[in-house]
């Protein structure tokens, strides 16, 4: 399991805030949460895993994005905000995007799917990765 970089996470979360909100209050009301729980994230501190997930819609960031930032990846915003920092654009190396499109849908089979044995999830997934690539979207 990797370590959570919480002071990462509360440095693009205040970047972000700044970009889409006029305060902190305005940012936490959006979210569902007090001023003092957003606070603490932008300051790097830990709160409840929930919080994280109410503020990606907030930050106008797909779900698990503040998860991401803090395992070292990217956050996944779903609208371009002026003003926003680097930081939140994603860019997967093509090297990774393989594995990448491999865990999603695995997952979602998962979800979704009852009943499918381990081989018949890596199946579709390598399916769609191949599928992907014939018709050269990476």
């Amino acid at each position: 399991m990797s370590t959570h970089d919480l002071e990462r996470l509360g440095k693009a979360v205040k970047a972000r805030r700044l970009a889409l909100y006029e305060s902190r209050v305005a940012a936490a009301k959006a979210a569902g949460l007090s001023k003092d729980t957003w606070k603490r994230v932008e300051e790097g501190e830990p709160v409840r895993d929930g919080t994280y997930v109410k503020m990606d819609p907030a930050l106008d960031w797909a779900p698990g994005s503040c998860l991401a930032l803090m395992e070292g990846r990217e956050a996944m915003p779903v609208k371009e905000v002026d003003g926003a920092p680097d930081v939140v654009t994603t860019t997967i190396p093509p090297e990774a995007l393989d594995e990448e499109i491999r865990d999603v849908v695995q997952l979602a089979s998962i979800a979704t799917t009852k009943g499918l044995t381990a081989d018949e999830i890596r199946a579709l997934s390598d399916r769609v990765v191949q599928d992907l690539k014939k018709r050269g979207i990476f």
